[in-house]
């Protein structure tokens, strides 16, 4: 995908050489803030128990206020520019910025724009710790999408899922959840699990499917960025990416009630919409019938 280099408009802070944080049992996740830090990912492809994971996101509802380490002092171009990772993922912010900020001015709702935060091995959100083994993630509590780029050679090697528009995809899903959190839906989805904890599973697949569609947006909303096979790339990680697929791969059986992203089906089924309709009300998979949502 042919993106712009990114300018000194955005927001990106650097835990790179300065990281810190517990173990990975004392992840935080502030559920009440917005959308949830969803480690199933990561999980499975590092050989974590994703139901642990889940179990200790959900409860800790309610945890203090974290600390959050300060980034590492540079200039954005010399974080952008620590590896060619960080800057395809400062030119997609920069894109889905520009992408992202007119739809919300047309739609009358304030939009501020999201900080990249780059971390490695370790660092700290405003949701606590972060660790590789969680893969990117949006974290509504400081408005950041974190990522340690080398997640992106292990999605590579691994999960089979290579390319510069796999790569884009996880940003703009990330993002996803960003356009969620400022409109709203985030946290009325938190709401809802809170009032009916057996559902939690399955809205949790919503809100993830329906970044999957944002992303989608995003992606058509710049078709002509688009290189041949970019399409085919960000289908093959949404499918390698899914849940039952995930599961497979790390040896266990789906089991459909553990799901907290989607299927591989679906989270293609979504990306796909978004990328045919380029509209973001089709992104609607809280009211959508039928397999692709449920």
């Amino acid at each position: 995908m042919r993106l712009d280099d990114f300018d000194n408009s955005i927001d990106v802070e650097d835990q790179r050489g300065g990281g810190g944080g517990l173990s990975f049992g004392g992840t935080r996740g502030r559920v009440g803030c917005g959308s949830i830090v969803i480690a199933l990912i990561g999980a499975l492809v590092f050989g974590i128990n994703p139901l642990q994971t889940l179990g200790a996101l959900q409860n800790l509802q309610g945890s203090s206020a974290p600390q959050v380490l300060p980034g590492r002092p540079g200039s954005v171009a010399e974080s952008c520019n620590v590896n060619a990772f960080s800057h395809e993922s400062c030119n997609a912010l920069a894109s889905l910025n520009k992408t992202w900020a007119p739809l919300f001015q047309q739609a009358g709702i304030g939009f501020k724009a999201p900080k990249l935060v780059f971390y490695s091995r370790e660092g700290q959100s405003g949701c606590g710790e972060a660790q590789s083994a969680m893969g990117p993630f949006y974290c509504p509590a400081d408005q950041g999408i974190y990522i340690d780029t080398d997640f992106y050679t292990e999605m590579d090697k691994q999960l089979g899922a290579g390319g510069d528009f796999a790569r884009a995809y996880v940003m703009a899903h990330e993002y996803g959840h960003h356009v969620q959190n400022l409109i709203g839906t985030s946290e009325q989805v938190s709401e809802a699990q809170r009032r009916n904890p057996p559902m939690a599973n399955r809205l949790s697949v919503k809100l993830e499917l329906q970044a999957d569609c944002y992303a989608g947006v995003w992606a058509a909303r710049n078709k002509d960025r688009i290189d041949p096979g970019d399409i085919e790339e960000g289908l093959r990680a949404a499918h390698q990416i899914g849940d039952d697929t995930l599961m497979a791969s790390a040896g266990r059986t789906p089991v459909e009630a553990a799901f907290t992203h989607g299927s591989s089906a679906q989270r293609m089924a979504w990306l796909r919409k978004g990328l045919e309709t380029g509209n973001e009300d089709a992104c609607d998979t809280f009211r959508a019938a039928g397999s692709e949502s449920n």
